[in-house]
């Protein structure tokens, strides 16, 4: 069990956070993370303010979400955010922006400028961004943008942090994984319907994986279940009749969507893989609710759950249909019960709460220590 309670060491923190969205997951991984996070600092007795940019397709496709009174705010553009909101930013103790902010740069540039506290870039998509600069096309972030920040958050650990700091100047690059509420995700007790099920929006570089994991298995086994929930596919996409497409499921119908699955799916974008050490919240959540995972390889993957105990791999279909003929109905729960085990021990939003907690004293310590430094 964690204490919510802060620690004698660590006061009361005046939290700005602006991400890409907190109100809607339509199509969007960052929302549930935000949630948690939001949630546990608020718990652990810090008072957090959530800015998210108006968006006619969240405005459309809003969660119903229960987080801290008074904890969102929506603003309609740059200038709003300058006029109604530029004081209490630059008097936080901490601003965290988040990847993928409307106009981030611009974001990222008036907050630099104003604020006295702690600044930090929250890295959602750390592989996808370093991508993008390397090719100078990222819209919510620049290079000279990134040694301005204090702190910088990344969902990746692994090499990403030495690559932040040593080439693009990071002054202090952490890993900050995403997270599970396990108020929230839990064994829902149902029966499964499906025999494999896989949660995660449309996206073209992970489709192939979607055809050779989930979708030539279902080919080759028309007696099972098979069903794909997400947004953004396209209708050439070609499904098999035994797999069952959902369209959007609100984060607080994950428990009932995993809980219906004899197997789930957990698939990577190339860029994490090829990257490592970015695990999904979709594999902290499917592990939370005691589905047994079955997941594409990345490196850095053993670093947080070792295969074969908490997770199954598969390269191929052949593989996916071995687990799904072939294992032991007390092998599958015993690797659900592990993983489940496993998440609750280490990889929970308070757990984040405190880790971010631990990298706010040390750039305050490293501030002081300067100070008296340079008094002496």
């Amino acid at each position: 069990m964690i204490c919510t309670a802060l620690p004698p060491s660590m006061r009361r923190l005046r939290i700005f956070i602006l991400g890409l969205s907190i109100t809607s997951s339509w199509g969007n991984g960052h929302a549930t993370t935000y949630r948690s996070l939001v949630r546990a600092l608020s718990q652990r007795g810090h008072d957090v303010v959530f800015l998210e940019r108006e968006a006619p397709w969240y405005r459309a496709n809003r969660d119903g979400v229960d987080l801290p009174p008074g904890s969102v705010h929506l603003y309609n553009g740059i200038e709003e955010l300058r006029a109604r909101w530029r004081r209490t930013l630059a008097g936080a103790d901490l601003v965290i922006i988040g990847s993928y902010v409307p106009e981030g740069i611009a974001v990222a540039a008036l907050v630099q400028s104003m604020c006295f506290g702690i600044v930090a870039f929250y890295d959602i998509d750390t592989p996808v961004t370093l991508a993008s600069l390397a090719n100078g096309d990222c819209s919510y972030l620049n290079t000279e943008l990134i040694a301005g920040f204090d702190l910088y958050l990344s969902f990746t650990g692994g090499p990403a942090l030495q690559l932040l700091e040593q080439r693009y100047g990071a002054r202090a690059a952490r890993v900050l994984y995403c997270s599970v509420d396990p108020d929230r995700h839990k064994p829902a007790g149902a029966e499964p319907v499906w025999d494999l099920g896989y949660l995660g929006t449309y996206s073209a570089d992970r489709q192939p994986a979607v055809e050779e994991l989930m979708c030539r298995p279902a080919r080759l086994s028309p007696q099972r279940l098979f069903t794909v929930a997400g947004p953004l596919y396209p209708g050439g996409v070609s499904w098999p009749d035994n797999v069952e497409r959902i369209e959007h499921i609100g984060p607080d119908r994950h428990p009932w969507f995993y809980s219906r699955q004899r197997f789930t799916l957990n698939l990577t974008r190339a860029d994490m893989i090829r990257m490592g050490y970015s695990p999904s919240v979709r594999l902290f959540e499917a592990a939370a609710c005691g589905v047994p995972i079955i997941s594409d390889w990345w490196p850095g993957l053993e670093t947080i759950f070792v295969p074969g105990k908490h997770v199954l791999l598969a390269r191929s279909s052949r593989e996916v249909l071995s687990y799904l003929n072939e294992m032991p109905e007390s092998d599958r729960r015993q690797i659900a019960s592990r993983a489940r085990e496993h998440v609750l021990a280490r990889h929970t939003a308070a757990h984040r709460a405190i880790a971010l907690e631990g990298y706010v004293e040390e750039l305050l310590g490293d501030d002081k220590a300067a100070r008296l430094a340079a008094a002496g």
